[in-house]
């Protein structure tokens, strides 16, 4: 009982000298004074005005509590509002006070707001407040001991950040935060965090999102670091686009220079008017926290792409790799892998620099049938752009280059894209202050080769492309190409054109340069010339220009065409075009308007040749004339007309001069009869 009775006393006395201190404390607050004092030392340790407009309470029980109403930080020198909030609480443990322990039961903030602006001279208005203030020490002093951390719980509700950028005009905002967690404790290199939660919303620019991430407990001591499941999830939504994406991290375990997570996943789906994408990716992570270095070891998942145009109307890829970041260099890198039917695709990232991005790049793919997973193309519709019953062109936008600090090689194996067909590619690609070079660029194609360069200039919307073929099928590749079944024969062609523009068709109608082709073994679609001569020999006397029909099933057969093209907005002058035949020869001159789509070319044929099985003894009436045939009318279906009026009479003076050398090679034959007998040979 004696005891009993001591521990009595003690305790009276304890609870007597906290009454006494509490009732000291209670006398001697002065909130308004507290406030003024307070609102000095900010102003003179910052250059900001705190105005502490609400009440400064104090409550001594349970917990020793400091209760702040409404209060504002301005901007430096006072001129804007920086900061408020419209209450807080700090509260700390009374008896853990008496052994000089500091335990806060709770940290609360309510509605707190606070704007982040990057002024036009790249500088933040937070700039002084996370400078502070350096104070002198002499060198001898002792660095103070961290001072413990244990806070009970800490709440924060409402919070609402903005940020501004003067400099792009951008904008973003958090909203509705609110961050939650149990007990948090640090002492000596050792501590950990319970029951955290962070919520919010926002918007950045047009977008608006979510935000909420979970982590149920995360302890650190020397010895290591050890987390149950940290889960993140975020959702995007803004004009035709969504985003919901989570993030996990799971088996978190590490020490406090290095950090492994042996479970990274995230699954992601977005959607773009009516296309999608559903990502999942998962991998371990190890992180250097020292060397500021992270490193997915072993990324593997799947892509999913979705769009109601394309052909099987959902595109699988497995997707295996790796990647890695080194934060303190700013330099990244990336590699993946994925299957396209049967084709590999091997990609490799390097990032060498994240602001403004430098990217280098090498792409190897086994095969691309690209035709194969485009929508279908739409039939009869023309790209002339805004007339009637027709959509207008779509705008070529190139603004995307003027960011890009890009370079790398491009390997193809085989191609087919636009029913073009392509093998052996090789490219390397340079881009960078808003121009993209494609050069070399080189294939195989159409039994033939290609080599050449190309070139894009953000500034104008310009276009350049210099490149050769050589022992191309020119028949397949125009089919291919343009859908044009014009012209066969296997040879080379020559290509050194530019154009600027906005679509297609003002690309078309500024294109200038030259061009040169020189084809064997050919023939020109459409018409057979000699076969409508045959027909028409009789009409000669009439003089009557005659109208030929384009007809795909004929053709004038060539041994050799060779031509040359000086272009000037969007139209070709070609003066020498000459081509051979056994039966013809043949001459043209002519525009050919790739800007319309027209053709306007006359070409001039002669017979120089009456080979019997050739049908050429019945040309023989026509030998050593030209006969005019122009070709004019849409690149789709020319017309072919044979200009006979003014012909009866050179048809006429042909025959006579051909019977001239006829006797004259008849004279020169029997001059030379008696001379070989006069000297008896």
């Amino acid at each position: 009982m004696k005891i009993l009775k001591i521990v009595a006393i003690v305790f009276a006395a304890v609870l007597l000298a906290l009454a006494g201190a509490a009732a000291w404390l209670h006398a001697t607050f002065d909130a308004a004074r507290l406030k003024q004092e307070i609102a000095a030392v900010v102003e003179r340790q910052t250059g900001r005005v705190l105005k502490i407009e609400g009440e400064l309470a104090l409550s001594l029980w349970p917990d020793l509590a400091v209760n702040i109403g409404r209060a504002t930080l301005s901007e430096p020198g006072g001129a804007a509002e920086f900061a408020r909030i419209e209450a807080a609480r700090v509260a700390v443990a009374v008896l853990p006070l008496l052994s000089k322990q500091v335990v806060v039961r709770e940290v609360a903030i309510d509605r707190l707001a606070a704007t982040v602006v990057k002024k036009r001279d790249g500088t933040l208005n937070v700039a002084d407040l996370a400078a502070g203030k350096k104070e002198e020490k002499p060198r001898d002093a002792a660095v103070p001991p961290a001072s413990p951390i244990d806070i009970a719980a800490i709440r924060v509700a409402n919070a609402r950040f903005d940020w501004r950028d003067e400099q792009t005009g951008s904008t973003f905002s958090l909203a509705d935060l609110d961050l939650s967690s149990g007990p948090v404790r640090f002492a000596a290199g050792r501590g950990g965090i319970e029951a955290l939660t962070l919520a919010a919303r926002g918007q950045r620019d047009a977008d608006a999102f979510t935000l909420r991430i979970e982590a149920p407990r995360l302890d650190i001591a020397p010895a290591g670091a050890r987390g149950e499941t940290l889960k993140l999830a975020a959702t995007l939504a803004g004009k035709e686009r969504k985003l919901a994406a989570t993030l996990t991290l799971a088996d978190v375990a590490g020490d406090a220079r290095t950090l492994k997570i042996g479970r990274f996943a995230l699954d992601a789906d977005a959607k773009m008017n009516d296309a999608r994408a559903v990502a999942k990716l998962a991998s371990p992570v190890a992180l250097d926290l020292g060397k500021r270095t992270v490193a997915l070891t072993q990324l593997a998942g799947r892509l999913d792409l979705t769009h109601p145009k394309l052909p099987m109307k959902t595109l699988a890829l497995p997707l295996a790799g790796a990647a890695s970041a080194d934060l303190a260099r700013q330099s990244a890198s990336l590699r993946i892998d994925t299957k396209l039917d049967d084709g590999a695709i091997k990609a490799k990232l390097d990032i060498g620099r994240f602001a403004p991005l430098a990217l280098g790049f090498d792409l190897d793919i086994d095969a691309l049938d690209l035709d194969k997973y485009l929508p279908p193309e739409r039939k009869g519709t023309q790209d002339g752009g805004g007339a009637a019953g027709q959509a207008p062109q779509a705008k070529i936008d190139l603004s995307a280059l003027k960011g890009l600090d890009l370079k790398g090689t491009v390997s193809i194996g085989r191609l087919a894209a636009a029913k073009l067909k392509a093998s052996d590619i090789r490219a390397r690609i340079d881009a960078r202050d808003g121009r993209l070079n494609v050069a070399p660029l080189s294939a195989k194609l159409y039994d033939g080769r290609l080599d050449g360069a190309l070139a894009v200039d953000a500034d104008g919307n310009r276009f350049a492309a210099k490149q050769t073929l050589a022992g191309v099928r020119i028949g397949p590749l125009l089919k291919d190409l343009a859908d044009k079944d014009m012209l066969e024969g296997r040879g080379d062609v020559a290509l050194d054109v530019a154009a600027r523009g906005d679509t297609a068709a003002a690309l078309r109608k500024s294109l200038a340069g030259t061009a040169r082709v020189a084809l064997a073994d050919g023939a020109v679609k459409g018409i057979n010339i000699g076969q409508k001569l045959r027909e028409l020999r009789g009409m000669l006397k009439g003089g009557q220009d005659v109208g030929v029909a384009s007809d795909a099933t004929q053709k004038t057969d060539f041994s050799e065409l060779a031509a040359s093209f000086r272009i000037a907005n969007g139209v070709a002058r070609n003066d020498d075009l000459t081509a051979k035949s056994p039966l013809l020869r043949l001459a043209g001159a002519g525009d050919i308007d790739i800007g319309n789509e027209r053709l306007d070319y006359l070409l001039k044929a002669s017979v120089v040749a009456t080979s019997k099985g050739q049908g050429g003894g019945e040309l023989d009436s026509l030998k050593g004339l030209t006969v005019p045939v122009r070709l004019t009318g849409p690149f789709a279906r020319p017309d072919w007309k044979i200009e006979l009026a003014g012909l009866a009479g050179e048809a006429v003076k042909a025959k006579v001069e051909a019977r001239k050398e006829e006797l004259k090679q008849k004279a020169e034959d029997k001059l030379k009869d008696r001379l070989r007998g006069l000297l008896g040979k």
